[in-house]
């Protein structure tokens, strides 16, 4: 497996790539819920775990944690794309291969053992259960249990880890450009004592990302926007050009006589 080779250098170029990238493509970029972790143990390792519906999945990682979260950030990536961006263990990134269980146990351990390192940091995994990109409306939802045993195996270590739904989606509002949608629900803390079996865990995360996306959906749809924070507008897009132009200009377009 392809394992972390963390470095500072690398990950402040992607900090200025990724945020670049976004602003090229992304009217705006919208979180909801992140500010409400800030009260999290910080000796306590969390989990995110995401819908996978989107090529930008992963990208936007490194931007929520250099602005909410005092986290070392691992997250995992299919060792066939991997392979193909090295780069990313750089950032934190490691590998798996869902077919081959010996090496898919492999990333399990070594992600527990991450995810336990003592660190004045919160080390924090990203993960997507389904494992691949598919529509963000696409119902049931499955995911592989490997999250679930990761878990199961950090409290082999800890006294407790925090368990996160985040989901993302990516929507069009009143620019040319779409906006990024980010939604972080409250962290669950599982204990020894509160874990159930990997199977049911499973099932319940699975559970609370469907409603977690339609009630994202729902907020979209209706234009409540207010519990959001923009965190990033993106560049002018053709029909702000064509606006600021007019303004500049005193270009009208009222065609009334």
């Amino acid at each position: 497996m392809l394992t972390v080779r963390r470095s500072s250098l690398y990950t402040a170029w992607f900090r200025w790539y990724s945020r670049r990238a976004f602003k090229q493509h992304f009217d705006k970029v919208r979180v909801k819920g992140a500010r409400t972790l800030a009260t999290m143990n910080l000796q306590t390792p969390i989990i995110f775990y995401l819908n996978h519906s989107y090529w930008w999945d992963g990208f936007w990682s490194q931007l929520i944690t250099d602005i909410y979260f005092n986290q070392n950030l691992y997250i995992i990536i299919e060792y066939k794309q991997l392979v193909r961006y090295q780069f990313f263990t750089r950032l934190g990134a490691f590998s798996i291969v869902r077919d081959n269980p010996r090496e898919a146990l492999k990333t399990i351990q070594y992600a527990a053992e991450k995810l336990t390192e003592s660190s004045h940091r919160q080390n924090a995994l990203w993960i997507f259960p389904q494992g691949v990109i598919e529509h963000v409306d696409k119902r049931p939802i499955k995911f592989f249990s490997g999250t679930a045993k990761i878990a199961e195996q950090v409290l082999e270590r800890k006294s407790s880890v925090y368990l996160c739904s985040a989901v993302t989606r990516i929507d069009y509002v009143e620019e040319q450009k779409p906006e990024l949608f980010i939604s972080f629900h409250t962290p669950r803390v599982l204990t020894k004592e509160t874990f159930p079996n990997p199977k049911f865990l499973t099932k319940e995360m699975e559970a609370e990302t469907e409603s977690h996306l339609d009630e994202l959906k729902r907020l979209i749809f209706n234009r409540e926007f207010n519990a959001f924070e923009t965190i990033l507008e993106g560049t002018r897009s053709v029909n702000r050009w064509y606006d600021s132009l007019k303004s500049t200009f005193g270009i009208s377009t009222d065609t009334r006589s």
